[in-house]
């Protein structure tokens, strides 16, 4: 099929993109790295009046050091986010989970932004923000606000990024030199939406757990955070950590569904067992006999 008729924009500015957006009263469409987009639109799934390309906007584009964090622009490459050195020094989670996202050929075209954004609950982008803690910048013409990345998603697909509204960057926060990766996904074939995953990291001092971050995706309408869990983790001691318990509660804050991939059951069941693997594997425990 091809898509319905629509207009097509290309703005040089984030303010002249704005301004196409509000005037569009809801009718506009954001073209980011259009993986998921361009099905739509050629299976009518998505018909917009008009088609906003974000992609001649060198502004949102790049890898930034701010005070207290890092700033990825929302139409920075995950190829390029992928190959970023302070990223992979700084954020090792989220270039890990980079290298989940879809496959070699889509990262070329897929957008940060563009993947948290859409709000897919199986992906990795935006589970990963929710875990880090990152913060969304979000302009209008009437302005700019900052929305948690764990307060963004309302539903599948659904946020509370209104019509006229841009994602322009997402801020994750510094986290300490040396911080411990927690990442797992199982996924019926490299590249393909997660029927479970996890992605976190945690901070250490003294033997104890000093930060933690964690989240699901996969798990339900949304990613999730997994709040009860991380708060089992802050302050325990490693040598009296109970894996198994907090892996309860990090399944217990989680929501799956059945489909026609797998059940409800089956997502509880396997997401105990790698929250609990990988939690072990990370601080070095020993699995009880």
């Amino acid at each position: 099929m091809k898509p319905a008729p629509f207009d097509y924009v290309r703005p040089a500015s984030v303010a002249e993109a704005c301004r196409v957006l509000a005037e569009a009263g809801g009718g506009a469409t954001v073209l980011a790295g259009g993986q998921t987009l361009m099905p739509l639109l050629n299976l009518r799934m998505s018909q917009p009046f008009i088609l906003v390309d974000l992609g001649g906007i060198a502004e949102l584009r790049g890898v930034s050091e701010v005070a207290g964090g890092i700033r990825v622009g929302a139409m920075t490459r995950q190829a390029e986010a992928l190959a970023d050195a302070t990223l992979a020094r700084r954020l090792p989670a989220l270039v890990t989970a980079l290298g989940h996202v879809g496959h070699h050929q889509t990262r070329n075209r897929g957008t940060v932004g563009g993947s948290i954004a859409l709000g897919e609950p199986a992906a990795e982008m935006p589970a990963t923000a929710i875990a880090l803690g990152a913060t969304l910048e979000i302009i209008s013409t009437r302005g700019t606000r900052h929305v948690a990345a764990a307060d963004f998603y309302l539903g599948p697909y659904m946020t509370v990024l209104e019509p006229d509204e841009l994602l322009t960057a997402v801020v994750y926060p510094d986290w300490a030199a040396g911080h411990l990766v927690l990442f797992r996904e199982v996924a019926q074939r490299p590249g393909d939406f997660a029927l479970v995953g996890m992605v976190g990291a945690l901070v250490l001092e003294d033997g104890k757990v000093a930060r933690a971050g964690l989240a699901w995706f996969g798990m339900g309408p949304t990613p999730i955070r997994m709040r009860r869990a991380e708060e089992a983790l802050l302050g325990a001691a490693l040598a009296d950590l109970d894996v198994e318990a907090v892996a309860g509660l990090a399944v217990a804050e989680s929501a799956p569904f059945d489909d026609h991939h797998a059940s409800a059951e089956y997502r509880r069941t396997v997401g105990r067992r790698i929250f609990a693997r990988g939690l072990r594997e990370v601080l070095d425990l020993r699995e009880a006999a």
